[in-house]
């Protein structure tokens, strides 16, 4: 029982941490989907390329400049500690940080996609019954948009758990707060703890399995709707 207690409490902190990082991204990457798929800015793909940076980032360059901003001595952990907060370097708040950073193109580029697949005609249509901007969006792009914003939840969620080089160099290792399933496996290998490690390797592999399934089925029923 103690051990399953032990492998238990990276895979409900790495649920946790995933969950709300999904949260955050959903309301942080939901408009600026729709800026970047709606706005006529030649900026846009400026703001698009810094969204997409951290798909060829190295995670350790990216958690190493983290660490710097997150720690004592950095711009976010010097104004903490001026308010009397710790420093968010090696803390679940400064996971949930890097990890809504890390993860933001996973969120952001299918929901940017499903928004710009809906066409102007929808939008047309709308302001000519004298919507505004904003009915718009609520009214005819979230709800046109859906299969983009199920897929982008899923996939922000799944590559959250299946974080390694950004989580370990901004929290440690720590029990109970910043060890992750990731950093867990990583810490079974070097101990010898096969069996351990081999546990939780294999339900990272059934749920990778289980997240691709789902968002292959997802696009297509998009593009069956699509079609029809």
């Amino acid at each position: 029982m103690a051990e399953l207690g032990e492998l238990w409490q990276p895979v409900l902190l790495s649920l946790q941490l995933a969950s709300l990082t999904t949260f955050i991204l959903l309301l942080l990457g939901t408009p600026l989907a729709w800026w970047l798929a709606r706005s006529p800015s030649r900026l846009k793909e400026v703001v698009a390329a810094l969204v997409a940076l951290p798909l060829v980032l190295p995670p350790t360059v990216l958690g190493f400049y983290l660490l710097i901003a997150l720690g004592p001595s950095g711009p976010v952990g010097w104004t903490s500690s001026l308010t009397g907060l710790r420093s968010l370097a090696f803390s679940f708040t400064g996971l949930v940080i890097a990890s809504v950073i890390y993860s933001l193109p996973f969120a952001v580029q299918p929901i940017r996609s499903a928004f710009e697949a809906i066409g102007p005609r929808p939008f047309e249509v709308a302001a000519t019954l004298r919507a505004s901007p904003w009915q718009s969006f609520w009214r005819v792009g979230l709800p046109l948009a859906r299969p983009g914003l199920v897929s982008g939840a899923v996939l922000a969620f799944a590559h959250t758990i299946g974080e390694f080089g950004v989580v370990l160099m901004i929290g440690g290792n720590i029990p109970g707060e910043t060890r992750v399933i990731s950093v867990a496996i990583y810490d079974y290998v070097e101990t010898l703890q096969w069996g351990k490690a081999h546990m939780l390797s294999i339900g990272l592999l059934l749920f990778a399995f289980l997240v691709i399934l789902a968002t292959r089925i997802i696009d297509a029923r998009a593009q069956r709707k699509h079609a029809s």
